[in-house]
């Protein structure tokens, strides 16, 4: 049986229902100078019980399709966004 992946990353938008959408960061070593770069992913995630907000670090897993772009599920959220 194949591990799930997971990944951990930002809430960007919460403004769908049941539907979330997650930043997630990575650091890749230019090819030809070395120098480390940021580079970002954005996923389409599944939240039941809508329960992330904007700014929340969220640990996502993935899962079977949910929808046509839809295919990681909120796990739980691991630090809510300071209140402003």
């Amino acid at each position: 049986m194949s591990q799930k992946s997971e990944k951990l990353g930002v809430v960007v938008s919460n403004k769908m229902q049941k539907s979330i959408v997650v930043a997630v960061e990575w650091q890749v070593r230019h090819g030809l100078y070395g120098k480390t770069e940021r580079r970002t992913s954005k996923f389409m995630v599944h939240d039941e019980k809508n329960e992330a907000k904007p700014g929340d670090m969220v640990e996502i897993v993935e899962t079977r399709p949910t929808s046509r772009r839809k295919r990681w599920a909120l796990k739980r959220v691991v630090r809510q966004a300071a209140e402003v």
